[in-house]
């Protein structure tokens, strides 16, 4: 299992405890089990309390969310399988056999859910625009894309069709969009495990409007930059590009109908779930022409 951190000490120290416990559920289930921890501090602040948990640590001073995956992955060189998870999640108990089994049943990549919990009590408009609401489906379905805040990947299929992290999509997000989207391009699989859950923590700092809309407005960018980045031919990228700027389109159209409903009908959830639509039709059609939103763009010292 490999989680990557930067500056999130709170966070790494309550997973890290789970962690224990699920890698402890998989040796006793037959499999082997370790934990990884990636240090994209400069500074390495997350070496005390990783020490302190007894787990493998191992510092990757570069910035960029790419950088630290690629890590993960050289750090497993030696593992047929890897299971990446968020510092800011927390697995149910037995989410990873769970994992392991349905690697076993299906002989591919893994996906499972990632359920949202609040720190706080969220602004109502948030919840009703279903800005933190993630698929669900049943377990088997194959997928076309993926985070990698619930993912086991099969480490020799990797290697057969040379996936690396896209350091391009390091500081804008979707590495892992490129990453996963090009598993399947190059003839792999991916399959949902729907019971193999995880809770996303959301901080208060999250749970804004502000903050949800910006996620909202990246997505969409970062999902036309990776059809740029991914399209083997010309013409395979014009096809792409023209089928996200017309979903970016109708997502709009669909937003601003959504809004003005809501206005009319004083229906908090229409307005909120018509920002929400807006916001990502306007990343997709503003990443056709190239537009980027760098989220993990790190501002002050990141050395010293």
């Amino acid at each position: 299992m490999a989680v990557l951190t930067y500056r999130r000490p709170d966070d790494l120290a309550a997973i890290l405890p789970e962690l224990s416990r699920e890698a402890d559920a998989a040796r006793a289930a037959g499999w082997d089990a370790d934990i990884l921890v990636v240090d994209n501090d400069p500074q390495a602040s997350a070496r005390e309390v990783v020490t302190a948990a007894g787990v493998s640590y191992v510092h990757e001073p570069e910035p960029g969310i790419a950088t630290a995956r690629n890590r993960a992955l050289d750090e497993s060189s030696d593992c047929d399988l890897l299971v990446f998870i968020d510092d800011d999640e927390r697995p149910i108990e037995g989410w990873l056999v769970l994992l392991l089994e349905a690697y076993r049943r299906y002989g591919c990549a893994v996906v499972g859910p990632v359920i949202s919990r609040f720190d706080g009590e969220p602004d109502p408009w948030i919840i009703d625009g279903g800005f933190f609401t993630r698929r669900r489906m049943p377990t088997g379905t194959e997928i076309t894309v993926a985070a990698t805040n619930n993912l086991l990947l099969d480490l020799g299929e990797v290697r057969a069709l040379d996936l690396r992290f896209d350091a391009e999509f390091g500081i804008s997000g979707g590495s892992d969009t490129v990453f996963t989207r090009q598993l399947v391009q190059r003839g792999g699989r991916m399959v949902w495990c729907d019971e193999a859950i995880v809770y996303d923590v959301v901080p208060a700092n999250r749970a804004t409007r502000d903050w949800v809309l910006r996620r909202a407005l990246r997505s969409g960018s970062c999902w036309s930059a990776s059809s740029r980045h991914l399209a083997r031919t010309p013409g395979e990228r014009l096809r792409w590009l023209a089928a996200d700027f017309g979903s970016g389109l109708a997502r709009v159209a669909g937003g601003l109908v959504r809004m003005a409903a809501g206005v009319v009908a004083r229906d908090r959830g229409l307005r909120a779930a018509g920002a929400r639509n807006l916001a990502r039709g306007t990343g997709l059609v503003a990443g056709v022409f190239g537009y980027r939103y760098f989220e993990y763009k790190r501002t002050g010292p990141t050395n010293g």
